[in-house]
C-alpha cells in the first residue's frame, strides 16, 4: 500500500502515466468518433476501410506508447537508477497476479489462447490468422482487441468527455440514417448502388443490420447516463441522444433492433426499481419510446410517398389500435408518479435525519414483482414457440408466425444456416469440436460442406452464421465461446456495481448489454466490434481508476 502511494504521488511516475494516458485518449477519440464516421469509397469498400482505420490507428498508438515507454525507461535508469521500473516489474510477479488480474481478465486471456490454438490446429492457418475469407475477424484482429483491452483498462486515466464524444458521433450517424429513411441521400452514398439494394444500406455504417447494431451501442450508453446522472445538462444531453437513437433504430428497419430494445426495457428495471428516481426515469424512457413510435407512425402516413416505410415487426407496432391513447396514458402515469413522489419526499424531508436517508428508496417488492413478470413473459414466449413449432398451430399467429415459426426461411434464411451450422458442428472431429474450424473460417466451411444445398435452398452464399455466438462455437469452439461469455458477464457486472463515475461505467455496461443481445441474430464485424471492445475497455478503466482512488485515500489515512 505504501509503495503504491509513493508511485502515485511521485512526479516522474505521474508525468509518465499522464503522457501515456493522453496518447491513449487520442486513439480512443479516433475509435469512438473516427471509426463510425469514416468512409473511403461509399459502401463499396466500407468493411475494408473501417478495418484498416481501426488496426491502423491502434497500431500507431501502440507504437507511440512503446517508444515513449522505452524513452521513459531510459530516463528512469539514468535519473533514478531504475527505481520505477523495478517497482513496475515487481508488480508483475506471479505472486501478485491475483491482485493484478480480475476474473474478466483471466477469461479474455483464455479466449485469446483458445483462438490461438484454434488458428494453429486449423487446416487454414493463413485464413484463420487474417480472416481474409470472412469478415477480417481472424486471430490478428482478435489479438488487437485483447491487447487494446489491457492497454486501455490498465493505462488510460478515465476521461468522461470520451463517452460524450462517443454519443456525439452516434447522433451524427443517426441523423444521417434518419435522412436516408426519407431517401434524401445527402452525401450521395447510394448513387452507385442498385435501386433494388440501396434500401439495405444506410448512414456511414453500411448494411442496416450493422447500423442497428451500432445504434444499440449508442442507445444503451445514452440510457445508462440518462437513468443515473445527477447533472442537469448531462441529463438533457442523454435524453436528446436517447430520443434520436430510438427514432434511428426504428427507422433502421432491421429486426435485430427488437432484441436490443427488449434487453433495455426488460432488464434495466432490475437496476432502477430500487429508487423513486430510477422508477421515474424508467417511466420517462418508456413513455418517450412510445412517443417515438407514434411520431414514426405520423411520419409514415404524412410522408408516405417519400419515406422508405417499415416492413418489419415495427410495422405491426406502429399500426396498433389506440397507440396515441397508450402514449397519453404512459405520460399521465409518469407525471402522476413524479408528483406523488415529490410530494412525499417534501413531507419526509421535514422529519428527522434518519427518515431523510430513506426518501428515495422503494420497496423491494417492486423489483421482485418485475422479476416475476419477466419469468411469466418468458414462459408465455416459450409456450408460443412450442405451440407454433411443435403443436402445429402456426395459423393462429398470422403475421407473427414469421417470428414464432422456425424453419429454413426464418430470419432471411437464418433458420437454414443455423440448422446447417449445428449439423456441421456435430460432424466435426474432436479437435475441431473443442477449438473450432479456425477464426472466421465459416465461409470456407459452408463452401466445402454444403455449398450446393445452400445455393439451391436459399439462393444465398453465407460466409457468416449471422449469430455471433454460433459463429464463435463453430470457429473457435465451446471453450472460447464460454470464455467470451464469462468475460462479458463479469465485465458488465463490475461496471454495474461501480460507485465512482457511476454514470459512465453504467453507460458502458448498457452499451455492451444492448449490443450482446442483438448479436444473437447478427454478425461480428470490424465496423462495430471494435466499439464493443472499446466500451468494455473504457468501462473497466473507469472501475480501476475508482479503485485506485479508494486505495490512495485509505493509504493517506494510515
Amino acid at each position: 500500500m505504501e509503495n503504491h502511494r509513493n508511485i502515485e504521488t511521485d512526479p516522474f511516475a505521474t508525468s509518465c502515466a499522464s503522457i501515456i494516458s493522453g496518447v491513449i485518449s487520442v486513439f480512443l477519440s479516433a475509435l469512438v468518433m473516427g471509426l463510425p464516421l469514416y468512409l473511403h469509397n461509399s459502401y463499396f469498400d466500407i468493411l475494408e476501410a473501417k478495418y484498416k482505420w481501426y488496426y491502423g490507428s491502434f497500431l500507431l498508438m501502440l507504437a507511440i506508447v512503446l517508444i515513449l515507454s522505452l524513452a521513459m525507461l531510459v530516463i528512469d535508469f539514468k535519473e533514478f537508477g531504475g527505481e520505477h521500473a523495478k517497482t513496475l516489474f515487481a508488480a508483475l510477479k506471479p505472486a501478485n497476479w491475483k491482485k493484478l488480474f480480475y476474473p474478466a481478465d483471466v477469461a479474455v486471456l483464455v479466449f485469446w489462447l483458445v483462438a490461438l490454438i484454434s488458428t494453429f490446429q486449423s487446416e487454414y492457418f493463413y485464413e484463420s490468422f487474417w480472416g481474409n475469407e470472412g469478415r477480417y475477424s481472424g486471430l490478428f484482429l482478435m489479438t488487437l482487441y485483447v491487447v487494446m483491452y489491457f492497454v486501455v483498462s490498465r493505462f488510460w486515466k478515465a476521461q468522461s468527455w470520451l463517452i460524450y464524444a462517443f454519443l456525439l458521433a452516434g447522433i451524427i450517424v443517426c441523423a444521417i440514417g434518419i435522412t436516408d429513411y426519407f431517401q434524401m441521400d445527402i452525401f450521395h452514398f447510394r448513387v452507385k448502388i442498385k435501386p433494388s439494394e440501396s434500401a439495405i444500406f444506410t448512414s456511414t455504417i453500411g448494411n442496416i443490420n450493422t447500423y442497428t447494431a451500432y445504434i444499440a451501442l449508442i442507445m444503451g450508453a445514452a440510457a445508462g447516463i440518462f437513468v443515473t446522472t445527477e447533472k442537469r445538462w448531462n441529463l438533457i444531453w442523454a435524453y436528446v441522444c436517447l430520443f434520436i437513437s430510438f427514432m434511428a433504430i426504428i427507422m433502421g428497419c432491421s429486426d435485430n433492433a427488437y432484441l436490443a430494445l427488449g434487453a433495455l426495457f426488460a432488464f434495466m428495471p432490475l437496476m432502477l426499481f430500487q429508487s423513486k428516481r430510477g422508477l421515474i426515469r424508467y417511466l420517462v424512457m418508456l413513455s418517450t419510446f412510445a412517443t417515438v413510435i407514434q411520431c414514426v407512425d405520423f411520419i409514415n402516413h404524412r410522408y408516405e410517398s417519400v419515406v422508405l416505410g417499415l416492413d418489419s415487426l415495427f410495422k405491426v407496432v406502429v399500426n396498433l389500435p389506440g397507440l396515441l391513447l397508450l402514449v397519453l396514458v404512459l405520460w399521465g402515469v409518469t407525471i402522476t408518479v413524479y408528483v406523488v413522489f415529490r410530494r412525499n419526499t417534501t413531507i419526509m424531508r421535514k422529519e428527522d435525519s434518519v427518515q431523510k436517508q430513506a426518501t428515495d428508496e422503494l420497496s423491494p417488492l417492486l423489483r421482485r414483482g418485475w422479476m416475476i413478470f419477466l419469468v411469466i413473459v418468458f414462459c408465455v414466449i416459450m409456450f408460443l414457440l412450442v405451440d407454433a413449432n411443435f403443436l402445429g398451430h402456426e395459423e393462429r399467429y398470422s403475421s407473427l408466425a414469421n417470428y414464432l415459426v422456425f424453419n429454413d426461411e426464418w430470419g432471411t434464411s437464418r433458420g437454414y444456416i443455423w440448422r446447417k451450422s449445428i449439423e456441421a458442428y456435430g460432424k466435426f472431429p474432436v479437435m475441431h469440436k473443442l477449438f473450432g474450424y479456425g477464426p472466421d473460417t465459416f465461409g470456407i466451411l459452408t463452401t466445402q460442406k454444403f455449398f450446393g444445398d445452400m445455393i439451391d435452398t436459399t439462393g444465398l452464399l453465407f460466409d457468416n452464421a449471422h449469430n455471433e455466438y454460433l459463429q464463435f462455437l463453430l470457429t473457435i469452439g465451446p471453450i472460447g465461446l464460454i470464455a467470451y461469455w464469462i468475460f462479458i458477464i463479469f465485465s458488465c457486472r463490475s461496471m454495474l456495481k461501480c460507485n465512482i463515475k457511476k454514470e459512465y461505467a453504467i453507460a458502458c455496461a448498457w452499451a455492451v448489454i444492448c449490443y450482446c443481445f442483438q448479436a444473437m441474430v447478427n454478425l461480428n464485424l470490424p465496423i462495430t466490434a471494435p466499439l464493443l471492445w472499446g466500451m468494455l475497455s473504457m468501462g473497466i478503466a473507469i472501475i480501476r481508476s475508482g479503485k485506485i482512488k479508494n486505495e490512495n485515500s485509505q493509504a493517506d489515512m494510515v
